[in-house]
């Protein structure tokens, strides 16, 4: 008998008169929906963006307040009555640049890393039109928030391009210094409704 059996043994005997307790742990519970749309716009401003928050009716007047006099470019099927802009016509990134902003909307937003994902439906537009202006203003629904990146995927075509946006465009040299606006816009601007 080698001395890993003895120990065994031993443990077993020690344990033979005490019933086996079993922790189960609780059920996990659903998110409520208010922590989850809290916690979405904690996380979209720790990466310096903005968030404005509006009842339903108020989006346009929100997005042409946040607009202001910019020069923007929208998706064809953005669904929002906003005079001044210009619908994307397949617009080359040398047109787009005269463009002050973007607005569209977006897939799903993600609570637990504060990101908005666009799959480019014909409300969000071409990934391209979300490059190029220097402010993207991005509408979403409450109810499009969930919890985690998995809950995110289960929604989103995998066959669809994706964009994962977690706040403006940035970039950190060797020496960490943060500069933003290098390869996208330098300013997101979340409008979230509901």
């Amino acid at each position: 008998m080698s001395a890993r059996d003895d120990i065994l043994r031993g443990v077993r005997q020690a344990l033979a008169d005490v019933s086996p307790a079993v922790d189960v742990p609780p059920a996990p519970r659903a998110p409520d929906r208010g922590d989850l749309v809290t916690l979405f716009v904690e996380r979209v401003e720790d990466y310096r963006a903005v968030v404005t928050r509006c009842a339903p009716g108020e989006v346009e007047q929100v997005v042409r307040g946040v607009l202001g006099s910019a020069r923007a470019v929208v998706p064809p099927a953005l669904g929002l009555d906003l005079p001044g802009t210009v619908v994307d016509e397949d617009f080359t990134a040398t047109e787009l640049d005269a463009y002050d902003a973007v607005v569209t909307r977006a897939a799903v937003g993600i609570a637990e890393t504060g990101t908005v994902v666009l799959d480019h439906q014909p409300d969000q537009g071409r990934r391209a039109i979300t490059l190029v202006p220097d402010l993207h203003v991005c509408v979403v629904d409450a109810s499009q928030v969930v919890d985690d990146v998995p809950d995110a995927i289960a929604l989103l075509d995998p066959a669809r391009p994706l964009t994962w946006i977690s706040g403006p465009s940035a970039t950190s040299d060797i020496e960490l210094d943060r500069v933003e606006g290098v390869h996208g816009p330098r300013t997101f601007h979340v409008v979230l409704v509901g």
